[in-house]
């Protein structure tokens, strides 16, 4: 009995993990080498297709340089030199499908230039990876969700 309890247990975590999974494109930008580090990590381990940039010249630049689509934009609000919005909406007037996950540890909201639609979602830090990849899973399908 026990272990046809930890079987079906098992099997729903599996089921669980998997709903996380994508082979999306996603740009991360975030100015804290470790955390972008785990933020990448976590979503290629989930075969997310991931960039990252320290900043947002360096997000623009890839954002450019690279052929195809970028489903999504991860990026953290509060940058030196250039905000997360700012690049945001630079990125959405030449990609403007483009999915926006703000993130931030700060107690301030994205301010009044941010995008607020149904493509936008926010992410205060800190978050587990499993929420990081639940909001990225729930924001390419149209689900916005603000934590």
């Amino acid at each position: 009995m026990l272990r046809q309890v930890l079987a079906e247990a098992r099997a729903r975590l599996d089921e669980a993990s998997r709903a996380l999974e994508g082979t999306e494109t996603v740009l991360v930008v975030e100015d804290d080498d470790d955390v972008r580090r785990i933020m990448r990590g976590s979503l290629a381990r989930r075969g997310y297709h991931v960039l990252d940039a320290q900043n947002g010249d360096e997000a623009l630049h890839i954002a450019d340089q690279h052929a195809g689509d970028i489903d999504l934009l991860v990026t953290d609000v509060v940058m030196p030199r250039m905000s997360g919005v700012v690049v945001a909406n630079r990125m959405v007037a030449t990609r403007p499908s483009l999915r926006v996950l703000y993130v931030s540890g700060h107690s301030c909201d994205v301010g009044d230039d941010a995008r607020t639609d149904a493509a936008t979602s926010f992410l205060r830090k800190p978050f587990t990876p499993d929420l990081l990849a639940g909001t990225v899973r729930a924001l390419l399908e149209g689900h916005a969700v603000s934590r």
